[in-house]
């Protein structure tokens, strides 16, 4: 008798032998990465226009996503509906672009009339499909033959193994491109402004501190006079200054040692208990980098000082976390 399995259990078997389907046929695409696939790159590494992916249902939404990691990589690119590119969006494609037209069967009217177009004005057409000789083979400049043995669906109808397959070959497409062109992460910053990776790249220190809150007092003031300056600055430290440079600094820990030896604190001054090996770092200093420095020495802030050394505020951790920068 053959064991009763659980619905949980069919869940699992079902889940595990998609991604094992789709893992095996995009390993099985190391095959494709040979001399076809360098001078591809070559011809798109050298496009003057811009790369134009196109291609109907499943494969249009796969064309979307690689068109999107394309720009954000450093190769200029659009996406072009193939239904809609056939009605009147085709002037948008110039002669100085290349097209990638994505399609599982490689057959539909549409890529007879695309390669139609794309011919009499010039323009390379590249295809990618699960099916060799195909109409797109026969009719495109270059191809990608993406084959699969099946799709996960059960009913082997449903993209899903092409679909993968065609997302892991434009990314294999999109990082070779991104890395022959030097691009860097400064780079990506540049179209990634916003979000995390966005301010992984750009927010400095200075970006956060607050003018209107620079604690510090002087190596002569008295014990009081920290405690009122840090409570009311509220970073739990201050910095303390000899003619607008940093000479050391006192934190609420340091205060909390002074009291817990019960020293008379009438005659205590800054210069009394300061540490004199403050953390500071310059103003254009990444945020991501100063968080990492605070984590590794467990403080919560650090002194920030421009070119010349001279004082320009505190910045707490939770400043840069609140922006929603983590090393993580």
């Amino acid at each position: 008798k053959f064991p009763i399995l659980t619905n949980q259990q069919i869940i699992k078997n079902i889940a595990l032998e998609t991604l094992n389907l789709e893992s095996k046929s995009i390993s099985d695409l190391s095959i494709v990465i040979d001399s076809n696939f360098c001078e591809i790159i070559d011809i798109l590494k050298e496009c003057h226009g811009k790369i134009v992916l196109t291609g109907i249902g499943k494969s249009a939404i796969i064309g979307m996503k690689i068109s999107a990691t394309l720009n954000s990589t450093g190769s200029k690119s659009i996406f072009v509906h193939l239904g809609d590119a056939l009605h009147g969006d085709m002037g948008v494609i110039s002669e100085d672009d290349i097209v990638i037209c994505i399609s599982k069967s490689g057959e539909s009217d549409e890529i007879k009339s695309l390669s139609n177009y794309l011919t009499k004005n010039e323009i390379t057409l590249i295809g990618i499909s699960c099916i060799k000789d195909s109409s797109l083979d026969k009719l495109s400049r270059m191809f990608i033959h993406t084959k699969i043995d099946r799709e996960a669906c059960h009913n082997n109808l449903a993209p899903t193994t092409s679909s993968a397959c065609h997302l892991a070959i434009g990314d294999a497409i999109a990082m070779t491109l991104q890395k022959l062109k030097g691009f860097t992460p400064q780079d990506f910053s540049k179209y990634h402004p916003s979000g995390n990776l966005g301010k992984k790249l750009t927010l400095t220190l200075n970006n956060l501190i607050d003018k209107n809150r620079k604690p510090f007092v002087e190596k002569s003031s008295s014990f009081l006079k920290i405690i009122d300056e840090i409570s009311s600055n509220m970073y739990g430290a201050t910095a303390v200054i000899q003619d607008n440079i940093i000479v050391g600094v006192i934190t609420d820990g340091d205060i909390r040692r002074v009291i817990e030896k019960k020293q008379n604190i009438e005659n205590i001054s800054a210069s009394d208990f300061m540490n004199k090996n403050p953390k500071m770092m310059t103003e254009n200093t990444l945020a991501i980098e100063a968080l990492k420095h605070m984590k590794e020495n467990r403080i919560s802030q650090v002194l920030i000082i421009d070119s010349s050394n001279v004082y320009l505020g505190i910045v707490h951790i939770l400043d840069i976390i609140k922006e929603g920068v983590n090393n993580e």
